[in-house]
């Protein structure tokens, strides 16, 4: 080990100069320890956890609760099928596409994490004014799909790194648990879609909507501000994880990054192309489940209740199921964790079918149950699993990266998920679903962390 001599911090937005010392391990990667939480923000870190939860809520109704509009929007703006369908591909394209460049540009010191969510907070405003006020289809994808996708991405890449940065030590569970307010988020708004929404009303609805989002993720924003570069707890020994015992336990599990690795270093390692090439099928899974479980549904007979419901059940099990394998990866290995829940997914793919072909409502609903657990909780695994592989200090760009794979999903699962439904019908688009997350989770069984031949334990 060596230590750099106690150096200053020159953050010009303290009054105060706090001491923190720099400290190498090992492999060369250099851990700047000292500083508490309070130290740099003011107040407890936990609040870099609760703020991205509320704005992760906030614009979950953009993905998870469209669904359930498509109808009264096909009928107010007369639209087609394929129109409404269309517009949530470009939505997810978009969303997905942002997160590369926004976080380099947060890395050059270009785009703060807080102003990035101000702009994605009014953009994300000027998507759901397009859905309620422009009839033209075209105007529509540019308004809801282009300029709301691209919005609702800054919110979600920010929050989602937000939370890596200021949780080094034991990430799995809060990562999990910001992602997961992405997905039960929505459940109010799946519910008003269904019951209580129509030509009447759209145009009040959606606008209320919009005005509740950047009402929330504003508010949100103010708060937010970014740990110094190599900042690491001050009650965690980085060599030794020795401290709290909780933490200690999920560092052996998922030890730090051997560096800091760049975006090029990063997919030079091979290992950022095989975790984008695993994202890119099991959200497309994901995404085909969320596309077509409510007409599914009703394709099989089940009532207009349980087609609703089963959507509804999807999100919230798709939200708590976030929380609690993050919570579990530090515990189990984030890479066993992962390897888990792709299996799952894949399993529960072919268990609609089973339920479909018995008709049992029962059956669908819990296939809907680990459908929407498996569809989920992969995000989050992901999500920690970048830093730990790669380190904190490109993460908004290395994560952005990976998470680029939903761009090819949003294909993958809703525009070739439709011609596969059209060509071998639910049940053949299901199978496929199923054998593709498979394959997905034999690939994330070949994950490594680069550079580490040994797992380190647990200092006693």
């Amino acid at each position: 080990m060596t230590a750099d001599p106690l150096a200053t911090n020159s953050s010009s937005t303290d009054a105060a100069h706090r001491p923190y010392r720099e400290i190498t391990d090992p492999h060369g990667r250099t851990y700047r320890v000292g500083e508490t939480d309070r130290d740099i923000l003011g107040h407890s870190r936990k609040l870099m956890v609760y703020l991205p939860w509320i704005a992760m809520m906030a614009i979950s109704v953009f993905e998870y609760a469209y669904g359930s509009a498509e109808d009264t929007l096909s009928h107010a703006h007369g639209w087609t099928q394929s129109n409404t369908f269309w517009i949530l591909s470009v939505w997810v394209f978009f969303q997905a596409g942002i997160a590369f460049p926004a976080g380099w540009l947060r890395e050059k010191g270009v785009l703060t994490a807080r102003k990035a969510m101000y702009i994605g907070s009014f953009m994300c405003l000027a998507g759901f004014l397009a859905l309620s006020h422009l009839g033209n289809v075209w105007l529509a994808i540019v308004g809801f799909g282009v300029v709301g996708g691209i919005g609702a991405g800054l919110v979600y890449a920010t929050c989602i790194n937000m939370v890596g940065k200021w949780f080094p030590e034991r990430r799995g569970a809060r990562t999990g648990f910001v992602n997961g307010g992405f997905a039960y988020g929505s459940l109010p708004f799946i519910f008003i879609f269904n019951y209580g929404f129509d030509t009447a009303n759209y145009h009040r609805v959606l606008d209320l909507i919009g005005c509740y989002i950047v009402i929330v993720v504003f508010g949100c924003a103010f708060f937010f501000k970014d740990p110094p570069k190599n900042w690491w707890p001050a009650d965690i020994d980085p060599l030794t994880f020795s401290g709290d015992g909780k933490n200690a336990k999920a560092l052996a599990k998922n030890p730090p990054a051997v560096r800091q690795y760049t975006p090029k270093e990063a997919i030079r390692t091979g290992m950022l192309p095989l975790m984008w090439l695993a994202i890119v099928m099991t959200a497309g899974v994901s995404i085909f489940g969320i596309s077509f479980q409510v007409d599914y549904a009703k394709e099989v007979g089940f009532g207009p209740l349980v087609a609703a419901s089963s959507m509804g059940v999807m999100a919230v099990i798709n939200g708590i199921g976030r929380g609690v394998v993050g919570w579990l990866s530090d515990q189990w290995g984030r890479k066993q964790a992962l390897v888990f829940v792709i299996v799952v997914l894949g399993l529960a793919q072919f268990g609609v079918i089973w339920a479909g072909d018995v008709r049992s409502e029962a059956l669908f609903l819990f296939f809907a149950f680990l459908s929407g657990f498996g569809g989920g909780a992969f995000y989050p695994l992901f999500a920690a699993l970048t830093p730990d592989y790669f380190g904190e200090n490109y993460n908004a760009s290395n994560y952005g990266l990976v998470y680029s794979g939903k761009l090819i999903s949003g294909l993958f699962g809703g525009g070739l998920g439709s011609m596969v439904v059209a060509a071998w019908g639910y049940d053949g688009a299901y199978a496929l679903a199923g054998g593709v997350s498979m394959v997905a989770a034999l690939i994330a069984l070949t994950l490594r962390q680069p550079g580490r031949t040994r797992v380190p334990q647990p200092a006693s």
